[in-house]
């Protein structure tokens, strides 16, 4: 077993209006000793945006902004800009977040050059409704995994929006693989994955023909009884000799609800759509007070890492209330990967 140190929260909610509600799920980019942390905030409309901080070290806030940095402008992230995530490829910064109208939640991208002006690209994954993504699956097994989550009952309009599958936890590889860029995304129950030379491919018709093969897209599925519900993507890959060290989060039910926590996988380094290792156990679940008490109860939900020394630090939202932090060695996680090692799956 590895283990694993709570840190304690770093972020709370504060008076200001954009986010007296709550703090959480956190993106951030290490340079150096410093830490730049861009973080889902919650305000008295209950719309989400993105707050900032700079962290000197991993646990010490050394700027915090008083203003939200990123905001609601467009109706596609009308009522929220949720769970960034924050990449530099190539000299550029990428910001996926969930953009939500009030009715879907989907995956978009913001670029920026300096962490300060940030151009919106937009939604990027399939604005789909799950009828047509049902025709476009075909297998039986596909459409019996994702009609649970995904088939939702009423009308296909509400208020005159379409209302269509979620596709949330949008999550870009920090540097291009044999050329390409590589992004996780999350129609439940799994965790998929794409990979494309230039963002501009990411068509409909791109999508269309993706789907069409969905099954051979799935990166990680359920597998043990602490994510017996559904998995989704978690923090930036973070690579090694070894892998693609992936922390992600799994879902599961109990009488007092869904219990959401930490878990981690080793991905190839060159092929990341083949999963190596996974942890058979979760890697961290809520226990103390801060994560079993919130918004929403029993959560973490890792979203950010930075290494300092060897050791990694997981910076998550605990009960989608505040933002804390766990660490652990990180040798320790890679040798506990390596002894858990998943049959090699060929994938059509």
């Amino acid at each position: 077993m590895i283990n694993v140190k709570k840190e304690g929260v770093l972020l709370r909610k504060t008076v200001s209006l954009f986010e007296n509600i709550a703090v959480l799920n956190p993106g951030v980019f290490q340079e150096g000793k410093n830490v730049h942390l861009f973080y889902r905030a919650i305000g008295s409309n209950y719309k989400s945006v993105i707050g900032y901080c700079k962290l000197k070290g991993p646990l010490k806030v050394n700027v915090r902004s008083k203003v939200p940095v990123i905001f609601n402008e467009f109706e596609y992230e009308s009522e929220g800009l949720e769970d960034p995530r924050l990449v530099k490829i190539d000299g550029l910064y990428y910001l996926t977040y969930a953009a939500y109208d009030g009715i879907n939640a989907l995956g978009a991208m913001a670029i920026s050059s300096d962490l300060v002006t940030w151009k919106k690209l937009g939604i990027i994954v399939p604005a789909i409704p799950y009828y047509q993504f049902s025709l476009l699956t075909l297998s039986i097994e596909m459409q019996e995994r994702y009609a649970r989550h995904n088939n939702y009952h009423g009308p296909y309009l509400f208020e005159q929006k379409p209302v269509l599958m979620w596709d949330k936890n949008l999550i870009l590889f920090p540097r291009r693989i044999n050329g390409k860029l590589f992004l996780l995304h999350r129609f439940k129950p799994d965790i998929q994955i794409v990979s494309v030379t230039n963002l501009s491919e990411l068509t409909e018709l791109f999508w269309m023909n993706y789907l069409s093969k969905l099954k051979s897209q799935i990166l990680l599925t359920p597998k043990f009884g602490h994510e017996s519900s559904y998995i989704g993507g978690g923090c930036v890959p973070l690579e090694t000799k070894y892998g693609w060290i992936l922390i992600y989060h799994g879902v599961s039910g109990s009488v007092n609800g869904n219990i959401y926590c930490a878990c981690a996988s080793l991905l190839d380094l060159n092929n990341p759509s083949r999963e190596l290792a996974r942890l058979p156990y979760p890697l961290f679940k809520p226990e103390t007070v801060w994560e079993l008490n919130g918004l929403v109860n029993n959560v973490c939900f890792p979203t950010a890492t930075a290494v300092f020394d060897d050791r990694l630090y997981i910076y998550y939202g605990a009960a989608d209330n505040c933002i804390a932090v766990a660490s652990l060695d990180l040798s320790q996680l890679l040798h506990e990967l390596l002894i858990n090692p998943v049959p090699y799956e060929f994938k059509h």
